[in-house]
């Protein structure tokens, strides 16, 4: 699994790698970006401090290059921003581009509040 953890607690991976984090963590935010995409660029400092507050210590956070994904270059060269899709025990439960922080913010905290489903 090819990964590099962060200082700010984000994990950048590839397809392979997300795909056994969504399935060994309970919650994962992940996002699909690019170096050449200036929304990207402005939601990335947001995305990185989110990924240091303690409310969303129970949450793992992962960024992959959107070339890494077909859907996720689909939807970049689309619309220009980048995609974040949301996970809990699996299964995805939101995935979208998001072109504003306070939009970003709002899917994660659909994820933070989610109550796991007990087997």
């Amino acid at each position: 699994m090819l990964e590099n953890l962060l200082s700010n607690g984000i994990i950048d991976t590839n397809d392979e790698g997300l795909r056994q984090y969504i399935h060994d963590r309970l919650k994962v935010f992940a996002t699909f970006t690019s170096n050449n995409c200036p929304i990207c660029e402005l939601l990335a400092p947001g995305f990185e401090h989110l990924a240091d507050e303690e409310q969303y210590q129970g949450i793992l956070f992962v960024r992959l290059d959107f070339a890494e994904n077909p859907v996720a270059k689909l939807l970049m060269n689309k619309r220009g921003a980048p995609f974040f899709v949301s996970y809990c025990q699996g299964r995805m439960l939101e995935c979208d581009t998001r072109e504003t922080e306070a939009a970003m913010l709002a899917q994660l905290n659909r994820l933070r509040v989610l109550m796991p489903v007990s087997a």
